[in-house]
């Protein structure tokens, strides 16, 4: 889709506040030469920034031989966003200040086969509810809702979540905005640990990266020219559904032989029974358990552990050099609370298989490391949504920086 002078100057503001974030104070100039733009639409862009209450004017540095650079920085507290994470067995939301830091998080379990929209509409706004108790003084300025599958961003619909058997459309942000009176902005996990990764991460200054998100679904966030990208139905990065093995496992996408039945936490369950039946790792009925079980394991050397990472990235690694081969990123970034759990001996393995499987000049310049973001990536990225939101008045405009009451859920959870 063709991109209006609108959606131009709203990507320039929140380029212009992205390099503003986390910093304790920023010049004019410096932004301009961050950031390539003229340092008239910078002057532009940090007074519509101004004007809104989400940065404000501090002190002065010295310049070569010129007049003092008056100074900028983000009114932390003048609001605070929200970043939720609805995974295939839980929802982590985040509470933010408007510098991205974390105020407060909640965490709710959703029950195996417990995946009917209303109950899973209930759990997120109760998660939702949870970090909203945590006062902070400002306005809530948004929610950002990241769902697994397919998501329409703009009908906010969850168009297809196969895991959950959600082959129908479901009109998710509706039926949130029955309980959260808050602006609310979905999207899908992919993206958002792209974004976190771009932000604060692994990913950061570089142009070209992918993010793998390894939990219950496999997917990868792309990052191409320094942009995320999405593709023409937001569905790019369902790189877990491309087939690894021909006629292989069944995935609950309905196809065979996908990398998520390899990769994802069932299939690295499905690994462990493979090459140790009866092994004291595993927790049949909770994947959770058996993942965390077999990172502790492995990095106490346990040789079952050491056997299912191995064979884990046996599959991973394959399918990651294809990445490699294709986009020749400059890094490859291991993210989400398997990649998490299993840690340095997933990350060792597999590089070793990429680097059998993958081309010798792209593997060279590609790292291939763990995400270092600090906090849950999909409830920040989430909660940056939410922020590029209020900059670009698809949910929130300049009266949601006001002082006024604090938002809250509407009815019950």
């Amino acid at each position: 889709m063709k991109r209006t002078s609108r959606d131009i100057r709203t990507a320039n503001r929140y380029e212009v506040l992205r390099r503003c974030l986390d910093r304790p104070a920023v010049s004019r100039q410096e932004l301009a030469a961050e950031t390539g733009l003229s340092s008239a639409t910078v002057a532009t862009l940090v007074g519509e920034l101004l004007d809104l209450g989400i940065l404000v004017t501090g002190g002065f540095v010295d310049s070569a031989g010129g007049r003092p650079r008056g100074l900028v920085s983000v009114d932390a507290g003048r609001g605070s966003l929200v970043g939720v994470d609805v995974a295939e067995t839980y929802v982590h939301a985040e509470l933010f200040d408007l510098n991205l830091r974390v105020v407060t998080r909640a965490d709710r379990q959703l029950r195996p086969g417990a995946h009917e929209p209303g109950h899973v509409v209930a759990v997120i706004a109760d998660a939702v509810q949870a970090v909203l108790d945590a006062d902070t003084g400002g306005p809530v300025l948004g929610a950002g809702v990241c769902m697994p599958g397919l998501v329409d961003r703009q009908g906010g619909i969850s168009a297809y979540a196969p895991n959950w058997g959600w082959h129908e459309a479901v009109p998710l942000r509706d039926l949130l905005a029955q309980h959260l009176d808050v602006p609310l902005y979905l999207d899908n996990p992919l993206r958002a640990s792209t974004v976190a990764e771009l932000w604060f991460g692994a990913a950061r200054g570089r142009d070209d990266a992918v993010v793998v998100n390894l939990g219950t679904g496999v997917g990868a966030g792309l990052a191409l020219g320094g942009a995320l990208h999405r593709g023409v139905t937001n569905s790019a990065g369902e790189w877990g559904h491309t087939t690894l093995v021909l006629d292989g496992r069944p995935c609950h996408c309905g196809d065979r032989g996908c990398v998520e039945a390899y990769a994802g936490a069932p299939g690295i369950m499905r690994n462990l029974r493979e090459l140790h039946p009866g092994s004291p790792l595993l927790h049949s009925a909770d994947q959770t358990a058996t993942i965390e079980a077999i990172g502790r394991a492995a990095a106490e050397g346990s040789v079952q552990a050491l056997d299912v990472v191995r064979e884990t990235a046996r599959y991973l690694g394959a399918a990651v050099a294809d990445l490699v081969n294709l986009l020749n990123p400059e890094v490859v970034v291991l993210s989400s609370w398997v990649a998490s759990a299993l840690g340095g001996p997933l990350v060792s393995e597999v590089r070793r298989v990429v680097e059998r499987h993958s081309l010798a000049g792209p593997f060279a310049a590609t790292e291939i490391v763990l995400s270092p973001v600090p906090t849950d990536p999909v409830s920040l990225g989430a909660a940056t949504f939410a922020l590029e939101g209020v900059l670009s008045g698809t949910g929130g405009d300049a009266s949601g920086l006001r002082p006024g009451p604090r938002a809250s859920i509407a009815g019950g959870a």
